[in-house]
């Protein structure tokens, strides 16, 4: 099956490590998967901002929000080219042959409905005379 496929975009993050004297400092590693799951710590300081905060973590938070709104961009994107990629494949009726189809749906449900509607006028009755008696 020929699916399109885009390569994704590495995308930069930050990790935190720490030295002897017990200060962090950042390291800049490029991951090259896009998909992976960001720490749970990382998503709790990115979710409780607090005002004494410096303006360098707010800022990379930032920038994590945009690039997951990219990526999700780009997913639904290529979602949509696939999606018209299948539609391509699809054998769609000629008119003559739909106008047909529709015909036969439609007589079928007259069909059955008058059947059922017989049967349960008939059922009404039947039940009504035992009740009578």
């Amino acid at each position: 099956m020929g699916r399109l496929q885009r390569k994704k975009a590495s995308v930069v993050k930050k990790k935190k490590t720490s030295n002897d004297e017990g200060t962090s400092t950042d390291s800049v590693s490029a991951d090259s998967s896009a998909n992976a799951p960001a720490s749970t710590a990382s998503k709790d300081s990115a979710r409780n901002k607090t005002p004494g905060q410096p303006k360098k973590a707010q800022a990379t938070s930032k920038k994590k929000s945009w690039i997951s709104r990219i990526e999700f961009i780009q997913t639904s994107i290529q979602f949509l080219r696939e999606v018209k990629a299948e539609l391509k494949k699809v054998a769609w009726p000629s008119r003559k042959q739909a106008l047909g189809l529709t015909a036969v749906v439609i007589i079928l449900v007259f069909i059955i409905s008058f059947f059922l509607g017989g049967v349960d006028m008939l059922l009404s009755f039947l039940v009504r005379q035992v009740f009578q008696q």
